[in-house]
């Protein structure tokens, strides 16, 4: 059976100015936030931390909490260009793309360490990021209603449980005193699969065909029969409604 797997690929981090790259920028912008505080610093102060002018810096983000979310916005562009390419099923592409993220995040678990302290202190960042992991769980279900055959209702089922399970383990990463892999990740969304996936005219959670559900044979008999008539008739009924 296929099975999503961690994978790592290079994201495109290529500048969209001349100088540092996106990321690059949005880790300047934590570093200060996390030293000085997110209200205490102006988006001048990270543009000139970054080496740029202040006009080249809201040409690429639009504000100083947009900045510190760079990565995720490259993260979205290099999904959508996963679900760009064939997948012979669009159901552990899925997962496969929220492991691409937990991978990326684990790459980089030191900085987004930063984040996560940065986030939790400022109500803004806090709604920010909801409305972030928002559009992970929103390209999730775009891409699965695209596939034939996926109603609406199960791609958004899909797509929460999925979205739900990689915060949940990744909240565990970056919260936890050891780093670890991505193998419980995998696991559990190996679950949502089972639990989730329709299998009307699909594989199932497994991997496997469907099949049709087995006939049911309703016999009755005078209490007075023998068992071993009883056992035999049922068996002979059993055998005529065999296909």
């Amino acid at each position: 059976m296929p099975e999503a797997r961690s994978t790592n690929p290079p994201l495109d981090t290529s500048a969209r100015h001349q100088g540092l790259s996106r990321i690059s920028v949005g880790d300047i912008a934590v570093r200060l936030f996390h030293e000085r505080g997110y209200e205490a610093t102006s988006a001048t102060e990270i543009a000139e931390a970054a080496g740029l002018s202040r006009s080249t810096f809201f040409r690429q983000f639009r504000s100083k909490d947009d900045v510190i979310f760079a990565d995720h916005d490259e993260l979205l562009d290099h999904i959508s260009a996963y679900f760009g390419q064939d997948h012979p099923d669009p159901w552990i592409a899925v997962c496969t793309a929220a492991i691409m993220v937990f991978d990326q995040f684990h790459a980089r678990l030191n900085i987004v360490r930063l984040r996560d302290q940065v986030v939790r202190e400022s109500e803004i960042l806090r709604d920010r990021e909801t409305v972030m992991v928002s559009r992970y769980e929103k390209t999730f279900s775009a891409y699965l209603r695209r596939q034939p055959g996926v109603s609406a209702l199960a791609a958004i089922r899909f797509a929460a449980a999925v979205t739900a399970t990689h915060n949940f383990e990744l909240r565990r990463l970056i919260r936890a005193a050891e780093p670890f892999g991505p193998d419980e990740l995998i696991s559990a969304l190996a679950e949502v699969r089972r639990l989730l996936r329709p299998s009307d005219g699909e594989a199932d959670a497994a991997g496997t065909a469907s099949t049709a559900p087995a006939p049911i044979v309703v016999a009755i008999f005078p209490a007075s029969t023998p068992p071993a008539d009883l056992a035999r008739l049922i068996a002979e009924r059993v055998g005529s409604a065999a296909p």
